[in-house]
């Protein structure tokens, strides 16, 4: 690959296979390109397991290209069997049709965010990763289209989706994909003729982009390689043109873990599904080991940054400066500047012991959807402080409150207490509300009043 955008995504361990890699260099070099890849509308949002594809898309787009993401309105009524060892549970119409618009929105701001934060643009023109003379003003604007398969799936005839797609497909061929072939090893399993069908439809949507829009390329993870040479030969076939897939590997974590999961489950992009704070810890907590692999996956970092954060993990572990990043580039991307902010004055004040005093009413109810919490109608209603550690979860009894009270180890605001009896204040509450109650350095809770 002489491509610099390609060699950038090979650095950053984004190409797993590709139709034509000489081609494909070259074609990027000759000038704009028109790249889709496509997202099934299994939940009501998107994860970060969908990242990858997202942000690849937007890597395009800063090298100048134009990014189509599709929504599977048609493919999620079907399922795709790639990955699955059984069976898909049907989704209503209904249930697709508004996951399918949730799923949208998502994709159109994830997608153009990304591809136009001026200082993303400017890292990427530094590395050499612009495709020609491309203006930042261009780039911005270039937004990518977001589409629905159902707008060309829904008035296609059975009889002539078989003539004109079907007929191109081999069986024997389409029975040694690996989607297919890895259920029909699986005894007693096989696969319906419903999600047989499958790599034709994501075929056929290949095709109709490349009539509509002019894709030449798509991106998508490993275990759609199968389904997305069918397109590529498709397009050969109907429209005698050249047309590219490339792959991302599956990404897990250093221990062979499925990626995209947390002590809570799937870690959604969605602010409604994973809070605020949730989705920063998630990329907080990423281990050493993975931690400089999802700074290059994940991030518009450059090369050179991300080699000195590369030392400084093998060097200097202990001050997490990696991790920070990367929760803060993730958090930026998907929540926005402000959001990013906010979860990075939560944790300095719940792990580095910051005034709390510098969080504002929406950090702290960022907060309230994760941490552990006590809320009162009143301040009335506030026991005294050794039945408010119980209260809140910090101690299993009173006398146990009381021991750890005595031990100088509670503390209201990161100000540690003595008084057993003490009671919740005004001059206790920030923002006129707040009140962090913790125990040692680990364990904490909010109180919220009113």
């Amino acid at each position: 690959m002489s491509n610099a955008l390609l060699e950038d995504l090979r650095w950053r361990g984004l190409v797993a296979q590709c139709t034509d890699e000489v081609g494909l260099a070259a074609r990027l070099e000759a000038g704009p390109v028109s790249v889709y890849a496509g997202f099934d509308p299994t939940a009501a949002s998107l994860h970060v397991g969908n990242l990858i594809p997202l942000i690849a898309l937007a890597r395009f787009q800063r090298a100048g290209h134009r990014g189509v993401a599709l929504v599977g309105g048609a493919t999620g009524l079907i399922g795709d069997p790639s990955g699955k060892g059984a069976e898909r549970l049907l989704q209503t119409p209904d249930e697709v049709a508004v996951r399918t618009k949730a799923i949208q929105t998502q994709l159109a701001s994830v997608v153009n965010s990304a591809a136009g934060l001026r200082q993303g643009l400017e890292i990427t023109r530094q590395a050499g990763s612009l495709a020609g003379d491309f203006t930042l003003e261009g780039v911005i604007h270039q937004g990518a289209r977001v589409v629905n398969n159902l707008d060309w799936t829904a008035d296609v005839s059975m009889l002539d989706f078989l003539r004109d797609v079907g007929k191109h497909f081999s069986v024997n061929a389409m029975i040694h994909r690996d989607s297919v072939k890895s259920r029909l090893d699986r005894d007693g399993e096989g696969i319906s003729f419903t999600e047989f069908s499958y790599m034709l439809l994501q075929a056929h949507d290949f095709l109709r982009l490349a009539e509509r829009e002019g894709c030449e390329l798509q991106i998508g993870g490993s275990d759609q390689w199968g389904n997305m040479c069918s397109g590529v030969d498709l397009i050969r076939r109907k429209l005698d043109r050249q047309a590219f897939a490339l792959t991302f590997p599956l990404l897990t974590t250093h221990d062979g873990q499925k990626f995209g999961k947390s002590v809570k489950g799937a870690v959604w992009l969605d602010a409604a599904q994973t809070s605020v704070w949730d989705f920063y810890q998630f990329w907080l907590n990423a281990d050493d080991q993975d931690v400089i692999r999802l700074l290059k996956l994940f991030t518009f970092v450059s090369r050179p940054e991300i080699e000195e954060y590369a030392v400084e993990v093998e060097t200097a572990p202990q001050r997490r400066l990696a991790q920070r990043r990367l929760a803060f580039e993730m958090t930026k991307l998907i929540h926005g500047e402000d959001a990013a902010g906010r979860a990075v004055a939560a944790a300095r004040v719940l792990f580095e012991k910051a005034e709390p005093a510098m969080l504002s009413a929406t950090a702290w109810e960022d907060l309230l959807r994760s941490v552990p919490n006590l809320k009162l109608s009143a301040l009335s209603d506030a026991p005294a402080l050794a039945a408010l550690l119980v209260a809140v979860g910090l101690e299993v009894s009173n006398s146990r409150a009381l021991d750890s009270i005595r031990a100088g180890g509670v503390s209201i605001n990161n100000v540690k207490v003595s008084d057993s009896r003490l009671v919740l204040s005004e001059a206790h509450l920030l923002q006129g509300r707040y009140a962090l109650i913790r125990k040692g350095k680990k364990h904490f809770a909010i109180v919220a009043v009113g």
